[in-house]
């Protein structure tokens, strides 16, 4: 990824600090996945219920061999292959999950085990929690430290990654899985502007008590309006923060807009949903909203589902939302919902589909939730040095190839698999049963649960070298 290492050497810790943000990033998501098609009638369920009606179309899922340790093992590891540096240069880490393992031991202790040859201890950070936002949450603490006075002049590794299943029904098809390491420091190519807003509340809309399972338990309907309520709470704070330092926000602000994608429908329906705002913030009538102007006396938290205002606004927001959305879905669309990393994944998908050349100087907006809730909307920058952006973009060309080359699993097995973890659970011992071959190379996998509930992993060979268990 990084051709000339000598770029990432940061200033000395009394030196001001200058566009700090990601420097690199790299994915890990399984390398097999079932259609959503053959789903839907495996399920019994009407055509086109989750490939029209969610929009998603293939959804990755881990075998008993790959664990939330192992894929952030994997994130990490590839990521500081690709940009050719030493554990030595790293003094923060952080993840963000909710796929919970254990109570007290945190992921990123498992990931210190990467630093061992290194001999570097001191790397502040643990995890953080909060439904899909703590990969948000970890990435917000990691720039702050860069930032702050106390910082060390080393960079900040960031993670999110999960394993999102569901018990079977109608939510298991929006699961997935995958995780994403993120560098930052300053001189970046993609930097965070000063403006953002957060918008926390107490609800019950998805949660998981039970400790003893890895499904959650689901309000659906209360889960969308506490989404879309958070999406206009934030993007109306967005606005008025930006509007002190005189600038006035519409949608025309952003190049780009990611969001946190559970399902994409969900997403489009959000997209639609900041172009309602921008209606409802027009002083007068204004012909770019004609479709609009009727519904100009309701108030905007009354329309979460009005069915005939949704069907409009997504219609005449359709060409912006094709231009500035559409193609950051395509890993929620072949891969599901990865929680945390969801929305990092939505900028992975625009990266890997534009050319470094046609990015420099964009802005993307970005929106992330989690339930019970948590949210803040933010914006990314990219630099206008392409000798700076090539290199972020070129690191993760290989995203394509890699979902081309996975293995399509039939519903049956799909299913037999997600039974058997269910069943096995938190047990201990444990020794898992999914094949080691097929795993790609370089991937971290689980050896084995030994009766104090203690993990161990191993690598798959690269090249016929392998760094043995972990």
């Amino acid at each position: 990824m990084v051709e000339n290492p000598a770029r990432l050497l940061t200033p000395k810790m009394s030196e001001n600090v200058k566009n700090v943000g990601i420097l690199g990033i790299e994915i890990h998501f399984p390398n097999q996945y079932v259609d959503q098609n053959e789903l839907e009638e495996f399920d019994q369920v009407s055509k086109g219920k989750y490939t029209i009606g969610l929009g998603q179309l293939k959804m990755g899922f881990c075998s008993d061999r790959e664990d939330i340790n192992s894929i952030c093992l994997t994130a990490v590891q590839k990521l500081m292959e690709k940009m050719n540096l030493g554990y030595e240069r790293i003094g923060r880490l952080e993840v963000g999950t909710e796929t919970i393992i254990d109570k007290s031991k945190s992921v990123k202790s498992v990931l210190m085990q990467l630093f061992k040859s290194s001999g570097n201890t001191d790397v502040e950070g643990v995890d953080t929690t909060n439904a899909c936002y703590g990969g948000t949450s970890a990435l917000l603490n990691a720039v702050s430290w860069v930032q702050s006075h106390t910082w060390d002049g080393r960079l900040a590794l960031v993670v999110a990654g999960d394993i999102a299943v569901y018990a079977s029904g109608n939510a298991r098809p929006t699961g997935g899985a995958g995780a994403i390491a993120m560098l930052v420091g300053p001189n970046a190519p993609i930097v965070f502007d000063k403006v953002r807003a957060t918008h926390m509340a107490h609800v019950y809309d998805f949660y998981k008590p039970d400790l003893s399972s890895e499904y959650p338990y689901v309000d659906g309907k209360l889960s969308i309006e506490c989404y879309l309520s958070a999406l206009d709470k934030c993007y109306q704070l967005y606005c008025a923060k930006e509007a002190k330092l005189g600038h006035k926000v519409s949608l025309d602000h952003f190049d780009y807009f990611c969001f946190h994608s559970p399902f994409c429908k969900l997403v489009q329906k959000s997209f639609a949903r900041l172009y309602l705002n921008d209606f409802f913030q027009q002083e007068e009538d204004s012909s770019n909203y004609s479709d609009l102007h009727k519904f100009r006396d309701l108030k905007l938290e009354d329309t979460y589902f009005n069915r005939e205002l949704e069907q409009i606004v997504m219609t005449s927001s359709k060409p912006l939302f094709l231009s500035k959305t559409q193609t950051t879905l395509t890993l929620s669309t072949l891969i599901g919902n990865m929680y945390t990393s969801s929305l990092y994944g939505g900028l992975i998908s625009l990266l890997v589909s534009k050319d470094a050349t046609s990015l420099l100087g964009k802005r993307i907006g970005m929106f992330s939730y989690g339930s019970g809730l948590a949210s803040t909307m933010f914006s990314l920058q990219v630099s206008n040095e392409i000798e700076a952006v090539e290199p972020l973009v070129h690191g993760i060309k290989d995203v394509a190839h890699r979902l081309d080359s996975r293995k399509c699993v039939a519903p049956a097995e799909f299913s037999a698999v997600l039974k058997s973890k269910e069943e096995t659970h938190h047990l201990a011992p444990y020794q898992p049963t999914g094949p080691i071959d097929t795993l790609d190379p370089g991937v971290y996998y689980l050896v084995d649960i030994d009766s104090m509930y203690r993990r161990s992993y191993a690598r798959r060979p690269i090249d016929g070298l392998t760094n043995g268990s972990k």
